[in-house]
């Protein structure tokens, strides 16, 4: 019913625009075209100076109203840097706003038609040209300089004492595996990827770094304050590793692994307190299209300290046991049983 409603509201407004536009017409020809086009000439002209004071107005308002509600503080040390650069670009572009635009309606104000005055032909200025050709030149190698090393921060090695977690994409969800106590990542191969042999990444179970290798899936454990670098990858079509809360992103390319590292500044815990939502979440999305179903291929990162980090990857069995579970001592030890009358062990 509400969509019915606005669409009647708009049928109904571009009906009285028509309506307008007629009577100008006919008020056009009733009084003459020349006067009634100096007429609208003036009217234009002060509705543009209008426009402009009220948009300025509202520009104004909705920056008032929005600065820092929407993404909040950056919850990564490399998400400060992003965000300087992001405040850095909107204030070089909001004084080239500023001027443009004042100048644009004030000109249209100022030099309406009149009767009183000869337009003045100016066809070019050396000198002019110059100026704003390398004043954004500057500017936006600037920008770009800001960029480029900023990348190289976050796609750089990562330091030595950063943990590193194996991010996969896949339609439509994530997979995430964790070096066991070597720190060491085993070898895969994707002809090797037997989701129904519990082998979902296809690792190599000849490789012993492969041994002690946790697997999950759709939630994402990190520590704080400790670095982590992300190994990203994808399973079938491209797509993007995108951490909003901690202004990252990265592409998860077929065959192509890239790479980013960042240190979590708050655990989930300080978050829900600096947000004041019980239920706030860091969010891992998908930023490139990837299908139908792209819209649910949304993942959870819990952000908690080393104890409780330490805790949950105790808790998991690595895959290389689930796998192959008559290599699990624990599977081995509940094999074995005592007969009851003899006393034999039986296995």
């Amino acid at each position: 019913m509400q969509t019915l409603l606005i669409a009647a509201i708009l049928i109904l407004f571009l009906v009285v625009v028509f309506q307008i536009a007629k009577a100008s017409e006919y008020v056009a020809m009733i009084r003459g075209y020349e006067n009634a086009r100096k007429q609208s000439n003036r009217i234009n002209a002060f509705l543009l100076l209008a426009f402009l004071v009220l948009g300025l107005i509202g520009v104004y308002y909705c920056n008032e109203q929005l600065k820092g509600s929407i993404l909040g503080e950056p919850a990564s040390d490399h998400g400060v840097l992003v965000d300087r650069m992001l405040y850095v670009t909107l204030a070089i572009t909001f004084v080239v706003f500023l001027i443009t635009q004042i100048a644009l309606f004030w000109f249209a104000y100022k030099y309406q038609e009149s009767d009183n005055r000869k337009a003045y032909y100016y066809p070019h200025n050396n000198t002019l040209e110059l100026i704003w050709t390398v004043i954004p030149a500057i500017a936006l190698s600037v920008l770009v300089g800001f960029g480029i090393f900023y990348w190289f921060k976050i796609t750089g090695p990562a330091p030595k004492d950063a943990m590193v977690v194996e991010v996969v994409g896949k339609q439509f969800g994530w997979e995430f595996r964790y070096p066991g106590a070597d720190g060491i990542l085993g070898k895969k191969y994707f002809k090797k990827v037997d989701a129904a042999n519990n082998n979902p990444v296809g690792q190599l179970w000849e490789d012993p770094a492969n041994h002690d290798d946790v697997f999950v899936e759709q939630e994402m454990h990190l520590v704080v304050g400790k670095p982590v670098q992300l190994v990203i990858g994808a399973k079938d079509v491209i797509h993007d590793v995108g951490l909003v809360h901690f202004r990252m992103k990265m592409d998860a390319v077929p065959g192509t692994p890239t790479s980013m590292w960042f240190t979590p500044k708050f655990t989930t815990k300080e978050m829900k307190e600096k947000t004041g939502n019980p239920d706030f979440v860091y969010e891992l999305s998908c930023d490139q299209m990837c299908g139908k179903g792209h819209w649910s291929m949304r993942g959870v990162i819990v952000v908690e300290t080393q104890e409780e980090f330490d805790a949950w990857l105790a808790s998991k069995k690595p895959q290389y046991l689930v796998a192959n579970p008559d290599k699990d001592p624990a599977t081995k030890k509940d094999s074995v049983s005592v007969a009851p009358l003899t006393g034999a062990i039986i296995r």
